[in-house]
């Protein structure tokens, strides 16, 4: 499955300051049912974001029309718990193409990279900035650069680099999945193979 080319994003963005996020949490093991990756936007954070009821909570960010935008900004370890890829589906259906956070769980960033989602590792320091600029400015924007590796405070301009594999950066800045990748590069694959 091709997905969205990404290079560089300006966004606002909904912050989530609480650590150690899992993958239950970012999408509860009952709504695992389906196997496209389709609808599971609608349940990103769902114990969270309804009470028993299905009405929204009040105080969730995602239900506070202050915040909004492509980026998610959340506390340290995000993304532990399971390896469900799931999580990452439901967090890209539900609209976001980025994570922020100081750490992120391993399987969960692989998954996030294979389905078009960017986790951008920051340092605490910088990630307790982009907590405090949201918190004064809900409308505050972030600029992230894929080619340059840089996330940006655009109201301060403050900027820090992230690390991100190079397979996976390509693969991103292209829109391609492991298959497209491999489809890209047929040509040397085939002359290889003649020289075999």
């Amino acid at each position: 499955m091709a997905i969205p080319k990404f290079n560089r994003l300006v966004s606002t963005a909904v912050p989530l300051n609480i650590e150690n996020i899992d993958t239950d949490q970012i999408i509860p093991a009952r709504f695992l049912k389906a196997v496209e990756r389709k609808g599971f936007g609608d349940n990103v954070f769902r114990d969270w974001r309804y009470d028993k009821a299905g009405n929204p909570v009040p105080g969730f960010p995602m239900n506070d029309p202050r915040y909004g935008g492509e980026i998610l900004v959340a506390g340290k370890n995000f993304g532990c718990g399971s390896s469900r890829e799931h999580a990452a589906w439901a967090i890209f259906d539900g609209g976001f193409r980025v994570v922020v956070s100081s750490f992120f769980a391993d399987i969960f960033r692989n998954n996030a990279l294979n389905n078009g989602l960017l986790p951008v590792q920051v340092p605490e320091d910088f990630l307790r900035k982009v907590f405090a600029a949201v918190e004064g400015d809900p409308q505050a924007k972030f600029e992230v650069d894929l080619e340059r590796k840089t996330f940006t405070i655009a109201a301060t301009g403050e900027s820090v680099g992230f690390d991100i594999d190079a397979y996976k950066q390509e693969c991103l800045l292209n829109g391609y999945d492991d298959v497209d990748y491999l489809a890209s590069i047929r040509p040397e694959i085939e002359a290889f193979e003649r020289r075999r």
